[in-house]
C-alpha cells in the first residue's frame, strides 16, 4: 500500500518538520495487505465512515462500492470538516463519477495532504517504470474518450467529439503533467490513477484513501506535550492506563488485544460504567465485547471491530486499532470540554448563589431592625403621665431593661449590618458584579437614620422620666404639707363658731363682760395670727392645681371649706366685738392679771404651735449644701429654746400669782381665765411636746444628712471611674484611627494586630459595665446631677458603642483588603505602593480622600487626568466608579478595588456565555434537559427557574435563552 500523506514530501526535505502523520511502511509493500488485516480495516473504516455518514441521515454498506460514484465520499468528507465542497454531478456515467471523486481528492489536497504514488493497476501496473507515466497518461486519455463518447451517444449523438476529446486531454495534462522526474524513476504522485482506482473499486486504495481521511480529520490534531499524532494518541492512552493493573500500551496492536486497555480507557473516564476489578486477562473476548458494547451504548462509539478479529490475528491491524482508539480520544475529550464548561458556570452560579444569599440576610436583617425600631419609637414617645410616684418608678425600672437587656443585641445586629454590607459590596465587586442596591427604605443611610431618630426618642423618654418624677415628688410633698395645715387649721377652728355665737354677755357682770372682751381680743389676735396659715393653705392648693396634682378635686373642696369657714369666723368675730363693745361701757372691772396672762399666754402659744408645725414639716434637699442650711436654720431655733423656757415660766408664774393672791386673799375663782382659753397645762404639754420634737427633727436631719453623703459618696465613685473610661475611650479611638492608616507589616500581621487589640477592649468591658452600675444606683438614689465629672452615662454609653463599631469596621476593612488581594493576586508591595500613596494625599490622616487629593494621588500614579477637557473626562469616570454615592470622598477600600480592578482580569459575560455553548453544542440556546446533565441539581434549577425562554428562529419546545441570562449575572440586562 502507498502512503497518501507525502510522507517525506520535499516541501520538507531541506529538515522542516514533517507532516502530520508519517506511515511507517510504504504502501507499495502493503500491496499485498493481510486478509485478516484488510477484514479488520474494512469492518473499522465502514463503522468509522458511517458514524458520520448517519449524521447526514444515510450510511455505506461496501466501503469500495458506496463511494465509488463520489457522492457519498463528497458527503462524508462535508459531515467531518463542516465545510461545503463544489455541488457534486449526480450522472452515471464514469466521467461523473470521476469528476466527483476528483474534487473530493481536491478538498483532500487543499487540506494539507499530499497524495502519494500507489502505482497504477491495470493501466499503469504492467510497464516499466520508466514507460508507466506515458502510458498511464495514454490510458487516462482513451478513458476520458470513451467516456465522453458513451456520453454522447446516450444522448442521440453520432460519435465523439473530437473537440471536446482534445480539450478534455488537454485539461488533463495541464492538470497532471508529466515532470522529468517520471521519465527517470517510478513516479510517487499519480492522482488521476488514484480517482480511476477508486471509481473502479479497488478495496485496498480505497482503504488507503479513507485511512488517510482518518489521520487528517480524526488524528493529525492529536497532540500531547508537543508530539506527533500518532504518539500523542499513544501517550495519552500510556497515561489514562497507567494506574490499571495487567494494562502496558506499548504500541496499536498486540497491546490492545486483551481488550483489558479498552475497558480501562472506560472505567477511567466513566468508573460508573465499568467494573474493572471482575475483568480478567485471560478471558479477552469477554474483555473486548465488554468495552465495545458499553462503548456503543453509553459513549455514542459504534461497535467498529469483533472481538473474534481482533483475538485470532497474531498482530491486529494497527490502522484499525488507532482508528477505535481516536474514537475514545475524541469521546472523552468532549466530554472533558463539557465538564470545564460545567466547572466554569457552577464557579459563576455559586458566586451568583452567595451573593444572593448575603443579600437575602440583609434584606431580612435590615427589616427586623427597622420593624423593631418602629415599634420600639412610639413606646419611647409615650408621654402619658402616672398619677403615683411607684408607677412612674416601675417606668424608670422598664427603660433600665430597654437599656441593659434589649438594646445592646440590637446595636450588635446594627453593626453587622453595615460589616455584611460591606462584605458584600467587595465580593460583587471582586466578581464584577454591580453593586448592590438594597431595597427602598433599607438602605444603611435610612437605617442610621432610623437609629438616629430612635437615640433622640430614648434621650427625651428618659428626660421626661426624670422630670416627672421631680414632679410626682414635689407633689406628694406639697400634698402632705397641706393635709398637715389643714388638719391643724380645722383642729384650731373646731368650735369657734360656737364660742363666736354665744350670748354669755348678756347675763355676765361687767367684770364678766370685760372679761369676755379682753378674751374676745385675744380670740382676735389668735385670729390674725392664724391668717398666716390659711394663706399657705391656699397656695399650696393653688400650686397642686398648678401641677396637676390627680386628687386637685378634693384638695379644691377641702380648701374651699377653710376659706368659706374663715370667712365666717371673720364675719362673727366681728360681730361679737361689737357686741361686747356695746356692753363694755357697764362692763368696767377686768381682771388685770387674767388680761396679762392671756396676752402674753396667746403669742406664746402661737409660737410653740408654729415651731411644732416646723419641727414637724417634711423636707426635701438634692446635696448636702441644702441639708446642711436646714441644719444651721435648726441650730438657730434650739439657740431660741432657753429664751422662749424663760418666757413660758413667766407666764406659768403670772398664773401662779393669780392662785396665789386668790389663795392668800380667800378668793374663790369662779372657772378658768375669763380672757383667754389658753391654760397653763396646755402650754406645759405643747412645750414638751416640742421638747421632744427637736430630737426627732435632729435624729431626721442627720438622716438626710447621711444620705446626701452617700449621694455624694455615689457621685464622686461614677465620677472617678468616668473620668478614666472617658479618656480611654477617646484614646482607643485616636489610636484605631492611627492604626488604621500606618503600614505595620502584612495585611495578616495588621488583622492579627487589630483583632489583639479588640480582645483588649473587649477586656475593658467590666469597667463599662461597673460604671453601669455605679450609673444605676445614682439613679435609684433620684440623683439629678454630678459636680464633679463632665462626662455622663449617655455620653459614655455612644463612645463605647462608637468605639466597638470602629474596631469591628477597621478589622472588615482590612478583611475586605485580604480579600481582594487574594482574588485579584494583588502582591503585598503592590498593596504597601497603594496605602503609601494613598497615605501620603491624605494630609488630614482621616481615611478618605477628597476629590482634589485623589485626582493629584491618580496623577503621581500615571493617570492621565490633568486639567483638560479628556484628563476631567476621564476623572470624572474615575470617580463615578470610587465614589458611586457622590459623597466626594474616597475611601482606601474603594481605591485597592479600583486599582485591583484596573490591573486584573475578572470572569466576563463572554466568558460565561462561551461556556454555555459549548454544554449546548454549539446551539444559541440550552434545554432544561441538557442542563441538569451537565450541572449540579440546584444549580441546574437555579438556571432553568432564571432563563427565559428562547425566541430565535430556531427556537425548539423548551429551549432556554442562556445569553441574557449569563449577561444579566453582570449587570449587563435584567433577569
Amino acid at each position: 500500500m502507498v502512503d497518501y500523506h507525502a510522507a517525506n514530501n520535499q516541501q520538507y526535505t531541506a529538515g522542516g518538520p514533517p507532516s502530520y502523520m508519517e506511515q511507517e511502511n510504504d504502501w507499495d509493500r502493503d500491496l499485498l495487505l493481510d486478509p485478516a488485516w484488510e477484514k479488520q480495516q474494512r469492518k473499522t473504516f465502514t463503522a468509522w465512515c458511517n458514524s458520520h455518514l448517519r449524521k447526514a441521515g444515510t450510511q455505506i454498506e461496501n466501503i469500495e462500492e458506496d463511494f465509488r460514484d463520489g457522492l457519498k465520499l463528497m458527503l462524508l468528507l462535508e459531515v467531518i470538516s463542516g465545510e461545503r465542497l463544489p455541488k457534486p454531478e449526480r450522472g452515471k456515467m464514469r466521467v461523473h463519477k470521476i469528476n466527483n471523486v476528483n474534487k473530493a481528492l481536491d478538498f483532500i489536497a487543499s487540506k494539507g495532504v499530499k497524495l502519494v504514488s500507489i502505482g497504477c493497476r491495470g493501466a499503469c501496473g504492467p510497464f516499466p517504470a520508466r514507460a508507466r507515466g506515458v502510458k498511464r497518461r495514454e490510458a487516462e486519455r482513451a478513458e476520458a474518450a470513451a467516456g465522453l463518447q458513451r456520453q454522447r451517444k446516450s444522448e442521440g449523438g453520432a460519435g465523439p467529439d473530437r473537440t471536446a476529446v482534445n480539450s478534455l486531454a488537454l485539461r488533463h495534462d495541464k492538470l497532471f503533467p508529466l515532470r522529468s522526474a517520471e521519465r527517470l524513476t517510478p513516479p510517487r504522485l499519480s492522482v488521476p490513477c488514484l480517482f480511476s482506482e477508486i471509481v473502479d473499486g479497488n478495496a485496498k486504495m480505497t482503504l488507503g484513501m479513507i485511512w488517510t481521511i482518518i489521520l487528517r480529520f480524526a488524528i493529525q490534531d492529536i497532540s500531547v506535550e508537543e508530539t506527533s499524532a500518532k504518539e500523542g494518541l499513544l501517550l495519552w492512552c500510556q497515561r489514562k492506563t497507567a494506574p490499571y493493573k495487567n494494562v502496558n500500551v506499548q504500541n496499536f496492536h498486540i497491546s490492545w488485544k486483551d481488550g483489558l486497555a479498552f475497558n480501562a480507557l472506560i472505567h477511567r473516564h466513566r468508573p460508573e460504567l465499568i467494573d474493572y476489578e471482575k475483568l480478567r486477562k485471560d478471558d479477552p473476548v469477554t474483555n473486548l465485547n465488554n468495552a465495545f458494547e458499553v462503548a456503543e451504548k453509553y459513549l455514542d462509539i459504534p461497535k467498529m471491530l469483533d472481538a473474534e478479529d481482533i483475538v485470532n490475528t497474531a498482530r491486529p491491524d494497527e490502522k484499525a486499532i488507532m482508528t477505535y482508539v481516536s474514537s475514545f480520544y475524541h469521546a472523552f475529550s468532549g466530554a472533558q470540554k463539557a465538564e470545564t464548561a460545567a466547572n466554569r458556570i457552577c464557579k459563576v452560579l455559586a458566586v451568583n448563589q452567595e451573593n444572593e444569599h448575603l443579600m437575602e440576610d440583609y434584606e431580612k436583617l435590615a427589616s427586623d431592625l427597622l420593624e423593631w425600631i418602629r415599634r420600639t419609637i412610639p413606646w419611647l414617645e409615650n408621654r402619658a403621665p402616672e398619677k403615683t410616684m411607684a408607677e412612674m418608678q416601675q417606668k424608670l425600672e422598664d427603660f433600665r431593661d430597654y437599656r441593659r437587656v434589649h438594646k445592646p443585641p440590637k446595636v450588635q445586629e446594627k453593626c453587622q449590618l453595615e460589616i455584611n454590607f460591606n462584605t458584600l459590596q467587595t465580593k460583587l465587586r471582586l466578581s464584577n458584579r454591580p453593586a448592590f442596591m438594597p431595597s427602598e427604605g433599607r438602605m444603611v443611610s435610612d437605617i442610621n437614620s432610623a437609629w438616629h431618630n430612635l437615640e433622640g426618642a430614648e434621650k427625651g423618654y428618659e428626660e421626661w422620666l426624670l422630670n416627672e418624677i421631680r414632679r410626682l415628688e414635689r407633689l406628694d410633698h406639697l400634698a402632705e404639707k397641706f393635709r398637715q395645715k389643714a388638719t391643724i387649721h380645722e383642729s384650731w377652728t373646731d368650735g369657734k363658731e360656737a364660742m363666736l355665737t354665744q350670748k354669755d354677755y348678756e347675763t355676765a357682770s361687767l367684770s364678766e363682760v370685760k372679761a369676755l372682751l379682753r378674751k374676745h381680743e385675744a380670740f382676735e389676735s389668735d385670729l390674725a395670727a392664724h391668717q398666716d396659715r390659711v394663706e399657705q393653705i391656699a397656695a399650696i392648693a393653688q400650686e397642686l392645681n398648678e401641677l396637676d396634682y390627680y386628687d386637685s378635686p378634693s384638695v379644691n373642696a377641702r380648701c374651699q371649706k377653710i376659706c368659706e369657714q374663715w370667712d365666717a369666723l371673720g364675719s362673727l368675730t366681728q360681730s361679737r366685738r361689737e357686741s361686747l363693745e356695746r356692753t363694755e361701757k357697764q362692763l368696767e372691772s377686768i381682771d388685770e392679771l387674767y388680761l396679762e396672762y392671756a396676752k402674753r399666754a396667746a403669742p406664746f402659744n402661737n409660737w410653740m404651735e408654729g415651731a411644732m408645725e416646723d419641727l414637724q414639716d417634711m423636707f426635701i434637699v438634692h446635696n448636702i449644701e441644702e441639708i446642711q442650711g436646714l441644719i444651721t436654720a435648726h441650730e438657730q431655733f434650739k439657740s431660741t429654746l432657753p429664751e422662749a423656757n424663760k418666757e413660758r415660766e413667766a407666764i406659768q408664774a403670772i398664773q401662779a400669782e393669780v392662785q396665789k393672791i386668790a389663795q392668800y386673799n380667800g378668793i374663790k375663782l369662779a372657772g378658768s381665765n375669763p380672757y383667754t382659753s389658753i391654760t397653763p397645762e396646755s402650754i406645759d404639754s405643747k412645750w414638751d411636746k416640742v421638747q421632744q420634737l427637736v430630737p426627732q427633727r435632729d435624729q431626721a436631719l442627720q438622716e438626710e444628712l447621711a444620705r446626701q453623703q452617700s449621694n455624694d459618696h455615689l457621685r464622686r465613685q461614677f465620677a472617678n471611674q468616668a473620668n478614666i473610661v472617658g479618656p480611654w475611650i477617646q484614646n482607643k479611638m485616636e489610636e484605631i484611627g492611627r492604626i488604621s492608616i500606618e503600614m505595620n507589616g502584612t495585611l495578616e500581621d495588621q488583622l492579627t494586630h487589630l483583632r489583639q487589640y479588640e480582645q483588649s477592649i473587649i477586656e475593658y468591658k467590666p469597667n463599662i459595665d461597673q460604671l453601669e452600675g455605679d450609673h444605676q444606683l445614682i439613679q435609684e438614689a433620684l440623683i439629678f446631677d454630678n459636680k464633679y465629672t463632665a462626662y455622663t452615662m449617655e455620653h459614655l454609653r455612644v463612645g463605647w458603642e462608637q468605639l466597638l463599631t470602629t474596631i469591628a469596621r477597621t478589622i472588615n476593612e482590612i478583611e475586605n483588603q485580604i480579600l481582594t488581594r487574594d482574588a485579584k493576586g494583588i502582591s503585598q508591595e503592590q498593596l504597601h505602593e497603594y496605602r503609601t500613596s494613598f497615605n501620603h494625599f491624605d494630609k488630614d490622616h482621616s481615611g478618605a480622600l477628597m476629590a482634589e487629593e485623589f485626582k493629584a494621588c491618580l496623577i503621581s500614579l500615571g493617570y492621565d487626568v490633568e486639567n483638560d477637557k479628556q484628563g476631567d473626562a476621564e476623572f470624572a469616570r474615575i470617580m463615578g466608579i470610587v465614589d458611586p454615592n457622590n459623597s466626594g470622598a474616597v475611601t482606601f477600600q474603594a481605591f485597592i478595588d479600583f486599582m485591583s480592578r484596573e490591573t486584573t482580569d475578572t470572569d466576563t459575560a463572554d466568558q460565561v456565555i462561551a461556556s454555555f455553548k459549548i454544554l449546548a453544542g454549539d446551539k444559541n440556546y440550552i434545554t432544561a434537559e441538557e442542563l441538569r446533565r451537565e450541572l449540579p441539581p440546584d444549580q441546574a434549577e437555579y438556571c432553568i427557574a432564571r432563563m427565559a425562554p428562547y425566541t430565535g428562529p430556531d427556537a425548539v419546545p423548551g429551549a432556554l435563552d442562556y445569553m441574557s441570562f449569563s449577561t444579566a449575572l453582570y449587570g449587563e440586562s435584567d433577569l
